[in-house]
C-alpha cells in the first residue's frame, strides 16, 4: 500500500467520519484502491454523503452532474488531488 499523504490522511479522516466506518481506520484507506466497488464497499448514496462533507469542509461543491465525477470519486489519491485544486483558503 502506497503512503498517504498529509491531504489524503485528512480527506481518509472525514471519509471514515462521515460514514460511520467502523470496521476502517482512516489509514486503512490504500490512497490508489478503488472507493467504490472494491474493500470498502462504498455506493452511490455514500458519494453523496462524501460530496457533501467535502463542501462543508473544504468550501466548494462537488456537484452530481459533473461529467468527471467517475475519474473524480476513483481513489482516496484522486479525490484528495480534486479537492487541493479547488478548496477554498
Amino acid at each position: 500500500m502506497a503512503e498517504q499523504t498529509a491531504a489524503q490522511r485528512e480527506l481518509a479522516t472525514l471519509i471514515v467520519e462521515c460514514l460511520n466506518l467502523e470496521a476502517v481506520t482512516p489509514e486503512q484507506i490504500d490512497p490508489d484502491a478503488p472507493l467504490f466497488g472494491g474493500e470498502l464497499g462504498l455506493d452511490s448514496i455514500d458519494a453523496l454523503e462524501i460530496a457533501l462533507a467535502v463542501s462543508k469542509r473544504y468550501g466548494f461543491q462537488l456537484r452530481s452532474d459533473n461529467p468527471d465525477n467517475r475519474q473524480i470519486f476513483t481513489s482516496l489519491r484522486t479525490l484528495s488531488a480534486h479537492v487541493e485544486q479547488h478548496r477554498v483558503g
